[in-house]
């Protein structure tokens, strides 16, 4: 727990900063216009925020599915993959067993 306190001791004096340039991310206040003349600016601009997020989402839902069902095709054929070379393996045991057998047989004889 000690060793993020200086992190968090070097941040501090930079926190300010941060929060001051994330507050008016929207609408900047003007002296000029009162609350009930920002809210509908506001309102609009979040919309707008809203539904570009919600392109967003919909672009990376889209990729995300992509990406799964190539995942999906390369796991059935690496599966498939897999099951032959296990055959082929099965195949040389079975064959250097019966070689060795009749290696055997031959250096008995």
């Amino acid at each position: 727990m000690a060793a993020w306190l200086p992190a968090l001791k070097a941040m501090l004096p930079y926190a300010t900063q941060i929060v001051a340039a994330a507050i008016p991310a929207f609408t900047t206040k003007t002296d000029k216009g009162k609350a009930e003349d920002i809210i509908p600016e506001q309102i609009q601009e979040l919309q707008g925020a809203v539904t570009h997020n919600a392109e967003s989402l919909k672009t990376l839902a889209a990729q995300l599915q992509q990406a799964i069902t190539s995942i999906d095709s390369g796991a059935i054929r690496i599966e498939r993959e897999l099951r032959a070379i296990k055959r082929l393996s099965i195949v040389a045991i079975v064959i250097s067993v019966f070689a060795i057998i009749l290696w055997i047989v031959s250096w008995l004889r």
